[in-house]
């Protein structure tokens, strides 16, 4: 499995899904093209170098993990696998996964280059502004911040978006005072204290994810990567904080989170995975930044929100969990589950067994769907992870007048673009969700028009003899 970043992109390139993108302006333009690419049947992964303003060699790595093959790639499954076998495989490797201590090592990578104090200047680094209503550049879209609880010593090592302020200034955006470097943070604050910070720009991709899945309180992101790897993370302590560090980062900012007491600077505004912007700016705490260290030639993981479908990671982990809710609350015969529009509609398919049974596990995901104002239900002969496939059933076996059901101040967030702003600052963060039942009528399933369609597994038998001869050739 890869070892680092660049080990990662050296597999892209294997896989043929890698694209090199030369001379691009940083502001508009590498965000720009990174959202048109996403949007592509093939979903290259890009590598942006001689970037506009910038030292060749400073590079900008973004649509890493965007496709079902590279999610894949990244969780250490077959790339190969369809994408409802590649989430049941993760299902599966996830109920095995043993977490993993990091290993401490006497030198990393990211000790290459450093500079400290007055010669800190974040600014040599590409970060782009992604969006246009941006409201600056941000560098950390896909990055980690790396915190230590004052209290219990657990370290903290979770996906915030940070924005580049001045030469040593950046903020930190926790999104709600719930999240753990929040929390954290706040504990050193309330004693009058800076909070020692670290944030990782160029992580390898075990811990992309790691930052991005949501883990109880004291959990480590650096054992969960090394779970999903099979090997532990080597960590090397930050020169400035003591803080453990990816000893294969490509970049590594070190300083203190001030206390928002004394401090802060207006956050965002910052396109979010929905489309559109969800606030204007805000106060956002500030990092001083005392020390930069960096790789020869290093490597930016940019990350950035884009208009759905297009999403950060190409399996909807949120869907596993669903299906796994499904399965706890008795509801049988579940074959699939996925989400689409990044995570905005939820499909679950299923064997019928009792009339019934498709409303049962339709009111099931819709309590688990975050956000989803739609939650489909099919048969088992329809692929959940195919949308041309799910619309299929929906448009011949949904009688709108029998199968759809509303569901009321249900499961949302201050991020829906539909509940209206006075609402939100009333501090209401609720939506409705449709019920869509698109499975054949149960009462009369016998009789029900036989499909004219290959089964699956009769697809697959053609795919398997005949693939090479009817895909392009790469």
């Amino acid at each position: 499995m890869y070892k680092d970043l660049r080990e990662f992109i050296d597999l892209v390139d294997k896989l043929g899904a890698l694209r090199r993108i030369e001379g691009a302006d940083p502001r508009f333009e590498i965000g720009g093209i990174t959202e048109v690419a996403a949007g592509l049947p093939d979903c290259p992964a890009l590598l942006f170098d001689n970037i506009k303003g910038y030292k060749p060699g400073f590079r900008v790595f973004t649509n890493a993990t965007t496709n079902v093959q590279r999610a894949a790639l990244a969780l250490g499954l077959d790339p190969a696998l369809r994408p409802l076998d590649a989430l049941k495989a993760w299902m599966e490797k996830r109920k095995t996964l043993r977490p993993l201590p990091p290993t401490p090592v006497g030198r990393a990578a990211f000790l290459e280059n450093t500079v400290a104090g007055s010669a800190v200047d974040v600014a040599r680094f590409p970060a782009p502004i992604w969006h246009r209503q941006d409201g600056g550049p941000f560098i950390g879209s896909g990055s980690l911040v790396i915190m230590r609880d004052p209290d219990e010593g657990w370290i903290n090592a979770s996906i915030y978006r940070v924005q580049v302020h001045g030469p040593d200034k950046v903020t930190v955006q926790f999104d709600h005072g719930g999240r753990h470097g929040a929390l954290i943070a706040d504990k050193y604050w309330r004693r009058g204290e800076s909070c020692p910070v670290a944030v990782v720009h160029g992580e390898d991709p075990a811990l992309f994810i790691s930052g991005f899945e949501y883990l109880p309180d004291g959990k480590s992101e650096y054992e969960f990567a090394g779970a999903i790897k099979g090997a532990p993370i080597e960590v090397c302590d930050g020169p400035e904080t003591g803080l453990p560090l990816p000893a294969s980062a490509e970049i590594v900012f070190e300083g203190r989170l001030l206390p928002m007491a004394e401090v802060t600077l207006p956050e965002g505004p910052f396109g979010e995975f929905t489309g559109y912007y969800a606030a204007a700016a805000r106060p956002g705490p500030v990092m001083e930044v005392t020390a930069i260290h960096h790789r020869d030639d290093p490597i930016l993981l940019g990350s950035p929100p884009m208009k759905p479908p297009r999403f950060h990671f190409g399996l909807p982990f949120r869907a596993a969990t669903i299906w796994g809710n499904l399965e706890a609350a008795g509801v049988t015969d579940v074959v699939g589950a996925w989400q689409h529009v990044s995570q905005l509609m939820t499909v679950v398919a299923l064997r019928q067994r009792y009339d019934g049974h498709a409303k049962r596990a339709a009111l099931v995901a819709a309590a688990h769907s975050y956000m989803a104002r739609i939650v489909v239900v099919v048969d088992e002969d329809i692929d959940p992870s195919n949308l041309a496939d799910v619309m299929w059933a929906v448009t011949t076996r949904c009688e709108p007048a029998e199968g759809i059901d509303i569901i009321r101040n249900a499961w949302s967030s201050a991020l829906d673009p539909r509940i209206p702003p006075d609402e939100k600052e009333r501090g209401v963060t609720s939506h409705s969700k449709a019920l869509i039942n698109a499975c054949r009528p149960f009462g009369w399933i016998d009789k029900f028009p036989p499909p004219s369609a290959l089964s699956a597994d009769e697809a697959r038998e053609i795919e398997e003899k005949w693939g090479s001869a009817i895909r392009p050739p790469r």
